[in-house]
């Protein structure tokens, strides 16, 4: 089973509407997918509640269950774990981290959410974490400068996964809905945007496991 967690120390960063759609997307080309909420707020209990539908599971986790947790998801056949943490740093985001096989970080293209990172990026280079960025929010003309100052940092500081995601309003009335982008409007940018996403994390993942055999050998 693979893992993947929401990571960042700045709220509004999207990463719960991230998180819901991906997760969609993903099950949508054939994983069995698991969510879980350690978010306060409990943002995905509460699309799961609206949504009323088995798939994909939503569990809320605290820190200290993360683990027996995840190992419990594996052994029920699921192939893939998605992290929703918390906005502040704390043991909840910690422990994300830590059992990730990969951290995004969503941040908007603007200086406030690259400074903001930082801390993010800290925590996860202590913990020996694989990161990467995605640029989230973004306004409709792709190619403005302030959208390309900010891919071109996000790539410096630790990678940048792609596509960018654009500011939609597909995004936030599948939210409200309790579905997934891809099923609001499965034909939309929007949903393109986030099949191309899910297709982008997945490629990363199998390079990440073709690597872990030879750091083992090593």
């Amino acid at each position: 089973m693979r893992t993947i967690a929401f990571v960042t120390q700045k709220g509004g960063s999207g990463k719960s509407t991230l998180a819901t759609s991906l997760a969609v997307a993903a099950m949508q080309a054939g994983e069995r997918v698991y969510m879980l909420d350690m978010d306060p707020q409990r943002s995905l209990m509460n699309w799961a509640e609206m949504r009323g539908e088995e798939e994909p599971s939503v569990q809320a986790v605290t820190a200290g269950r993360l683990a027996s947790t995840l190992a419990a998801i594996e052994e029920s056949g699921f192939t893939l774990a998605i992290i929703d943490t918390p906005g502040v740093d704390g043991p909840a985001a910690i422990a994300a981290m830590r059992l990730a096989d990969l951290n995004i970080i969503p941040a908007r293209p603007n200086a406030f959410d690259l400074w903001a990172s930082e801390t993010t990026r800290k925590l996860l280079r202590q913990h020996r974490a694989d990161y990467v960025f995605v640029l989230n929010q973004c306004p409709p003309a792709q190619q403005s400068a302030r959208v390309q100052q900010g891919a071109e940092a996000l790539e410096a500081l630790g990678g940048l996964i792609t596509p960018l995601i654009l500011t939609r309003v597909d995004f936030q009335e599948a939210a409200r809905a309790g579905v997934g982008v891809t099923e609001w409007h499965p034909s939309g940018a929007a949903a393109e945007e986030m099949r191309a996403m899910w297709s982008s994390i997945k490629r990363r993942l199998a390079r990440r496991a073709q690597k872990a055999p030879m750091r083992k050998a090593a």
